[in-house]
């Protein structure tokens, strides 16, 4: 069923009544049936979590929906609008939307606050009315409302949000972000919007001509590497929060990570040229990212199993005689 036809059914002013079961049905099937770079729950993701995730993609889907398949920006905030309304009534115990009647089981079960929720709608909401970002900082601010939030409500479900493990993850998300916008310039090109800053664009000396024509140069090439690579340092950054997860879900956390890597790679392997084509990641990447995930989560639970062994014999056996070393 397209976006529309969900928006007939289920937007204002009328919103057909569902069960608590249908509503889980029908997060379940946004998420399985939307294209995104990384699958947001595979078969390694533990059953009793995936109606939390899918919950939660389903109002990541229909915020971004609201803002950018509508084609009118007025109408867009209006609807969004509606949206913040429905959330409000979500938590007064008032859902009546499928997506917030599924949503309101998952913010009761792990405790979620409603500031992530609101922070993406302000995302949603400044994308109608911010087109062209003048800054890498404006642009790091915009990631704050626009991808840090998911990667919060992702620590929520997994019950290890702390404001560390948040900076993490805040690294990692802002990164995901960042590299869908250098997979996507044309495309967002095409809806009127450019994530490329404008101050990294006259650095290398990129204009505006050349953009809006998709001319790719030498100057673009150059622009491209130089955002990859502090993209790719944020990777690295966020990387420190998987171990720090629950094993169970710390597969998703590589996966995502992985995933942003290899987006990277893939633009690097195409010589920076996002203009003439999308790159993204083929079937078979995708499984093997999948693949490298499941054997670390497999492997951090061998190490765990051992560590576990040796700690408990330990407490068995008498303490080692302390053994003398020479100094260095």
């Amino acid at each position: 069923m397209s976006f529309e036809a969900d928006l007939r059914r289920y937007g204002p002013p009328v919103c057909e009544p569902v069960s608590r079961q249908e509503a889980l049905d029908y997060c379940a099937r946004l998420t399985a049936t939307h294209y995104e770079n990384f699958s947001v729950v595979t078969w390694l993701t533990p059953r009793e979590h995936r109606p939390a995730f899918q919950s939660v993609y389903a109002f990541c889907r229909w915020s971004d929906d609201l803002g950018d398949e509508i084609g009118d920006p007025a109408r867009s905030l209006e609807l969004l609008d509606w949206w913040r309304d429905e959330l409000r009534a979500m938590y007064d115990g008032r859902a009546k939307h499928p997506v917030m009647i599924a949503l309101r089981e998952t913010v009761e079960q792990y405790g979620i606050p409603p500031e992530p929720f609101h922070a993406l709608i302000d995302a949603f909401i400044q994308d109608q009315t911010v087109t062209d970002y003048q800054s890498y900082d404006q642009l790091r601010d915009y990631c704050t409302r626009s991808a840090d939030p998911v990667g919060r409500l992702v620590l929520y479900i997994a019950g290890a949000f702390d404001d560390d493990n948040a900076r993490l993850s805040d690294a990692t998300c802002t990164a995901l972000q960042l590299a869908n916008f250098w997979q996507d310039v044309a495309r967002d090109l095409a809806i009127g919007r450019i994530y490329l800053p404008r101050e990294d664009r006259e650095r290398f000396g990129y204009g505006d001509d050349d953009l809006r024509a998709l001319r790719f140069t030498p100057a673009f090439a150059d622009l491209l590497k130089f955002e990859i690579e502090r993209t790719r340092g944020l990777f690295e950054i966020g990387r420190a929060l998987i171990p720090r997860i629950p094993s169970e879900l710390a597969v998703d956390i590589d996966l995502f990570s992985r995933g942003g890597l290899a987006i990277l790679r893939r633009i690097e392997e195409c010589g920076y040229d996002v203009l003439s084509a999308r790159p993204s990641l083929s079937k078979a990447a995708k499984v093997r990212l999948l693949g490298r995930a499941a054997l670390g989560l497999t492997w951090a639970k061998l190490r765990g199993k051992r560590s576990t062994r040796r700690s408990s014999t330990s407490t068995l056996e008498p303490a080692a005689s302390p053994r003398w070393e020479s100094p260095r």
